[in-house]
C-alpha cells in the first residue's frame, strides 16, 4: 500500500482495515419462548393484514360490471 511521506492527520484511521483483533465477541444470548411467540405473533398479523388489504382491495380495483348497474340500464330502456 502507498505510504504518504508527509504526516496525515488521523492515520490511525487509515491502518484500521489492516487492525485485526484477537478478541471475539460474547455469544449472542437467546431469545426467549415469550420473544420468539412475539415475532411470529407480529409476523402473522402483518402478513394477515396486507393479504386482507389485497382481499377487500381487489373488488375496488377491478372494472365497474356490477349486476345492479346492468337492472337499472335495462330498466331505463324499457320506459
Amino acid at each position: 500500500m502507498f505510504r504518504r511521506r508527509e504526516p496525515v492527520p488521523f492515520a490511525f484511521l487509515a491502518e484500521a482495515d489492516r487492525f485485526r483483533s484477537n478478541v471475539t465477541p460474547p455469544p449472542r444470548a437467546r431469545a426467549s419462548l415469550g420473544q420468539m411467540a412475539g415475532r411470529w405473533l407480529l409476523g402473522l398479523t402483518i402478513v394477515a393484514g396486507l393479504a386482507g388489504s389485497l382481499v377487500i382491495g381487489t373488488p375496488a380495483l377491478s372494472q365497474d360490471q356490477s349486476p345492479a348497474h346492468t337492472q337499472q340500464s335495462q330498466a331505463s330502456e324499457g320506459h
